[in-house]
């Protein structure tokens, strides 16, 4: 089967987007998350596929299951993995609306990664609409909380990934419409100081200030990065009255690197720092972690397959490994599954108020998705 027959029209699929954009879905946010499952759930269904509503917890959303009839359902197949939570907070929507300017369309969330969700979804209903059957059984599973490194889901991510074959990961697609076949490690930490107060008017010299040994920490940790693991402070908030020194003060770090051992090692300078100094106590405390990803034969196969495909679409698709961190760092790297990423719509600004797709990518990675569906085949 040719996907480049399959036919796509770019001003329906643009209709059917909208209201997955314009359904702010933070991660933090539950309510929020829950209703855009609710939404995506309903355009599954439309789709043919059975629906599961699985339940969050740790203060997370829902997560949907979608399971396409098929006469070989209970054997491994493909798995099309994603994420509908965004790192937007309600209200980005004012600053960041729905339109398309030339061929450009923006939105909070459009690549990151609700274009390539909704992109998949177009790919096996057209294949579903002109009688393509697929060799392998298809499952969707969109989860709720990727966008904070999926405390919540990384279980039911691997436990669902481990009943297929494969793994299509419509994150967003790469420069020169490329795609991902690994991506480096991930560690997260949560930091904390904890000062002495004193009031920072009359008694300045007796207080320890927590915000104070923060700035100082976040200097030194920055400082670590080097061209084999690079760390960051992305977040700190700290005390509660400008006249008084500040007891605590709490911020988050990332840590990235291509190689595990070398995240291994930053993982370890990290709390090594922990301690007092100066009156102040300050503790780094290991969070969430992704593993390390890297290709091996049976997702440069699967690439390979894309590959062709892409060939006949007119491109070359090139593949690299990446360093933002994605649930294919599960199925590819911790589960060993041949997994693709990158699949999703092409674009720029994700994470950012210029957050956009070009619009041309969305039927072209559509028949690219339709012909990977209709391809892969059991060993």
């Amino acid at each position: 089967m040719n996907p480049s027959g399959l036919p796509f029209d770019l001003s329906a699929m643009l209709a059917g987007l909208r209201p997955w954009i314009e359904c702010e879905s933070p991660t933090h946010d539950a309510p929020a998350v829950n209703r855009m499952m609710a939404l995506a759930a309903r355009d599954l269904v439309i789709a043919g596929a059975a629906i599961e509503m699985i339940p969050g917890r740790m203060g997370f959303g829902d997560c949907v299951r979608a399971r396409f009839p098929h006469p070989r359902q209970v054997e491994p197949g493909i798995l099309v993995l994603g994420h509908l939570d965004t790192v937007h907070p309600v209200g980005t929507l004012a600053a960041l609306p729905w339109r398309v300017e030339g061929e450009r369309c923006y939105g909070p969330g459009i690549l990151d990664m609700k274009g390539g969700n909704y992109l998949a979804l177009a790919a096996i209903r057209a294949l579903r609409e002109a009688g393509v059957a697929t060799p392998l059984p298809v499952t969707f599973l969109f989860t709720s909380d990727e966008e904070v490194g999926s405390p919540s889901t990384r279980d039911l991510i691997e436990a669902e990934a481990a009943r297929h074959r494969y793994v299509l990961v419509p994150e967003p697609g790469q420069p020169e419409d490329g795609v991902l076949t690994g991506r480096y490690a991930i560690a997260r930490f949560d930091l904390e100081a904890t000062g002495r107060p004193s009031h920072a008017g009359a008694r300045l010299g007796e207080g320890r200030s927590a915000i104070r040994a923060m700035a100082q920490k976040i200097i030194a940790i920055e400082a670590m990065s080097d061209s084999d693991c690079t760390f960051s402070v992305g977040i700190v908030s700290g005390g509660r009255w400008v006249n008084c020194v500040p007891t605590t003060c709490r911020g988050e770090a990332l840590s990235m690197a291509k190689r595990q051992a070398d995240l291994d090692l930053g993982v370890e300078r990290m709390l090594a720092l922990s301690g007092e100094a100066d009156g102040v106590s300050f503790r780094v405390t290991q969070g969430v972690t992704r593993p390390v990803w890297e290709p091996d034969a049976g997702t440069m196969a699967l690439y390979e397959m894309a590959r062709e495909i892409a060939g006949s679409l007119g491109s070359a698709l090139p593949h690299e490994s990446f360093g933002g961190g994605s649930d294919g760092n599960f199925t590819g790297g911790a589960l060993g599954i041949p997994t693709l990423d990158g699949l999703g719509a092409c674009g720029s600004g994700y994470h950012t108020l210029e957050e956009h797709v070009l619009t041309a990518s969305l039927p072209h990675r559509a028949r690219l998705l339709a012909g990977l569906l209709a391809r892969l085949e059991g060993a």
